[in-house]
């Protein structure tokens, strides 16, 4: 959440976050990288038991991202998206799909018995 407020923050105030969007960016991306590679970790030692909707934080940037793109557009704002936030929602989107792929490797191979 703190990251979405200084991408909001920044939109609003026209790129004045551009530094402090790269430190967090980097942070967040670290953070994730960490948790979802834990998370695979678990499964695939069969201690991974509870749910965790990862598509809804997907869900999410896409429509942070798309707003922040279409009112851009509309109100013809001096605001470009910063390469920190794309690569951050690239990021995302790709360790969506890994961990969807090991998913279903995991459930390909161990619930089948």
């Amino acid at each position: 959440m703190l990251f979405f407020t200084v991408i909001v923050y920044d939109f609003l105030s026209g790129n004045s976050c551009t530094d402090l969007l790269n430190v967090v960016s980097m942070v967040y991306i670290g953070v994730l990288a960490v948790y979802v590679s834990n998370k695979e970790f678990e499964r695939w030692y069969h201690r991974h038991h509870r749910q965790h909707p990862g598509e809804i934080f997907v869900v999410a940037w896409s429509a942070l991202v798309a707003i922040l793109i279409i009112t851009d557009f509309v109100a013809q704002t001096p605001y470009h998206l910063p390469a920190s936030v794309a690569s951050s929602y690239i990021a995302v989107l790709t360790i969506l799909a890994i961990t969807r792929k090991s998913k279903q490797t995991y459930q390909a191979r161990y619930q089948k018995k």
